[in-house]
């Protein structure tokens, strides 16, 4: 039987993609090879966020290439699509496809990919994509390009697999998009989905990613916080903190807007669920063309203010047919990391402190993995946990256990 082997490279709806082309390769006769050089077909799914992804993607087809001269090479995701991609890799790829389009290369029959039953590589995290492409055209961004515009899965058929995940013994729920708070289907928006996976029985935990501001309204602000399997963690992406910066990012919402929304949420949290710790995550770019000094310090005002307890930056970097793409990348290398290292030691202040309000608390961990005597797992929040211990078989298990020590990027814990 022929062997296929998937490189990923990105974001969960890359892995969560990747997901879905393993099972269809498996329904066409195909089978796994654990090492790429085993393959009889690679599959690599890009993404062209940052440049850095992308020239690790263009290093190892062109390396496997002058290894391995009959392997079949597919490549797909963000780059698939890009007429300058095609033209410097059209010696070494034998076909360019988009996610979208994946089974018709194969398949006279034209059916979603995101109908596609995944193979899951994990027993109790699942990733479920409930939309995919983009209407809101950041001027930095690839991803409407890359994927097209916002389509919406139907909610039946996102709830029917959740609960065939839950009956499977699955765990966690992490429902994904580009921008998942613009979801509809036939009058349901991202609240009441959210309540509809809520009402499935089972001990499961449910979080999102990735929201956008201009679309977090009040009315799903007060869903996260009733919904009981609704993880205790928001992830809203602010990018910078300055109001000319952001206008020309065309992210159509101002400092004042997004630091209104966490105040909102913190406060929903404290109403709907004032025993529970909760958490804020971000992104931010440093050195978008033309970010002075000055501008830059309104994201470090931010960060302050909204006392993250976590942040992803990203160092700006120019990605072809983007706006952005045409604007002179002004801020030098240096600059963007020394903006960066203020952003991070700004970060290690606020998640340190709000690590510090978990200890002597026992709460709920999911276990991740096991490395000799120690368990690594989730809280609900998202944090990072550390447990010491002799006793088998948690891996994938909820359990309880007792914070003992806050360190700046996880916490430590007994039974």
């Amino acid at each position: 039987m022929p062997k296929y082997h998937i490189k990923t490279f990105g974001c969960a709806m890359n892995v969560s993609d990747s997901e879905r082309i393993a099972s269809f390769l498996e329904k066409q006769g195909f089978i796994l090879a654990k090492k790429t050089e085993l393959a009889d077909l690679v599959v690599f799914n890009t993404c062209g966020i940052r440049q850095t992804a992308e020239n690790r993607a263009y290093g190892m087809i062109h390396d496997l290439r002058k290894k391995h001269k009959d392997t079949k090479i597919i490549l797909t995701g963000c780059l698939a699509n890009r007429k300058d991609v095609q033209i410097r890799m059209k010696k070494v790829v034998d076909l360019f496809t988009e996610i979208k389009d994946f089974p018709k290369n194969f398949s006279k029959k034209q059916m979603n990919y995101l109908c596609i039953k995944p193979k899951h590589t994990n027993k109790f995290q699942a990733y479920v994509p409930i939309m995919t492409g983009c209407n809101k055209f950041c001027s930095y961004c690839v991803v409407p390009y890359a994927r097209g515009r916002e389509i919406s899965r139907p909610a039946k058929e996102i709830e029917k697999e959740v609960q065939a995940l839950i009956k499977k013994g699955y765990k966690h729920i992490i429902l994904l998009g580009q921008n998942v708070n613009s979801y509809k289907d036939d009058g349901i928006n991202f609240s009441k989905l959210l309540k509809k996976i809520n009402t499935i029985p089972g001990n499961f935990w449910i979080s999102f990613v990735s929201s956008h501001p201009k679309d977090f309204s009040n009315e799903l602000i007060e869903t996260i916080a009733k919904c009981k399997k609704v993880c205790e963690w928001v992830h809203l992406p602010i990018q910078s903190g300055n109001d000319k910066i952001l206008e020309r990012m065309n992210r159509r919402y101002t400092q004042k807007h997004y630091l209104g929304l966490i105040k909102k949420i913190r406060l929903a949290f404290k109403k709907y669920k004032p025993d529970s710790l909760y958490s804020i995550s971000s992104d931010i770019i440093v050195g978008f063309p033309g970010e002075t000094k000055k501008q830059f310090m309104d994201s470090a005002e931010v960060a302050q203010k909204a006392k993250f307890d976590m942040v992803f930056f990203g160092q700006f970097s120019p990605r072809p047919e983007t706006v952005a793409w045409k604007i002179k990348d002004n801020v030098s290398k240096k600059e963007k990391v020394r903006r960066e290292k203020i952003l991070n030691e700004i970060l290690k202040k606020t998640a340190t402190e709000n690590n510090k309000k978990y200890v002597g608390r026992k709460i709920d961990i999911l276990i991740e993995k096991q490395i000799n005597n120690i368990y690594f797992g989730k809280t609900r929040t998202m944090k990072n946990v550390k447990i010491k211990s002799k006793i088998k078989n948690l891996v994938g298990k909820i359990v309880k256990a007792k914070i003992t020590k806050a360190n700046i990027w996880n916490l430590e814990a007994s039974f």
